[in-house]
């Protein structure tokens, strides 16, 4: 892997190589998952003063994929996400702080449905390598767990066990490709 000083500057998003996913409970006794397709944002990384990085990640709502068109219909309908008029989910990072090496937590304010919420989430770089093209590469992962009905995101059936057939706690995922844009300098 790279020295972490290569972390250092303006980074693009690679949405082909980047999964944004979430998991939730359904029926109580299994998960489904699903990722969004339609992914955009950038990060100004400041490795020696992390709280100075910048992160801004776009998520298109009408994207989302569970590998059933039902669902992802239902998804996107006001039950849900009411994509017509919230068609994005945005993230906005407030402050990095780096825990040990390459291990990261992003502080930053979640919006879905036009409600933000600040939420913390626990990035590691799995690695920094030039791809075929030369193109400096970083990955990243983490997961979040939150609470959907903290973003208006209510809609649900009870079961006659006495349960819910979607959980209310949702497993975010977060498989980040940035691509460095060589040259750049912080803030351009």
């Amino acid at each position: 892997m790279q020295s972490n000083s290569e972390l250092a500057g303006t980074w693009d998003i690679d949405p082909s190589h980047t999964r944004i996913g979430f998991s939730a409970r359904h029926a109580m006794v299994t998960k489904v998952r699903g990722a969004f397709n339609d992914i955009s944002g950038y990060a100004i990384l400041n490795p020696e003063n992390p709280s100075a990085s910048e992160i801004d990640i776009r998520v298109q709502l009408a994207s989302i994929d569970t590998r059933n068109q039902q669902r992802d219909e239902h998804l996107r309908s006001a039950d849900f996400f009411d994509v017509e008029n919230y068609p994005e989910m945005i993230f906005t990072a407030t402050d990095v702080d780096e825990v040990e090496e390459n291990n990261y937590v992003v502080v930053g304010d979640l919006t879905i449905r036009d409600i933000t919420r600040q939420v913390t989430i626990p990035l590691q770089v799995r690695g920094l390598e030039r791809d075929h093209t030369g193109a400096l590469r970083a990955g990243l992962e983490g997961t979040r767990r939150i609470d959907r009905r903290e973003w208006g995101l209510e809609w649900n059936t009870p079961l006659d066990s006495g349960g819910m057939l979607v959980s209310e706690k949702i497993t975010l995922e977060f498989e980040l490709s940035l691509v460095k844009r060589e040259g750049a300098q912080p803030g351009s």
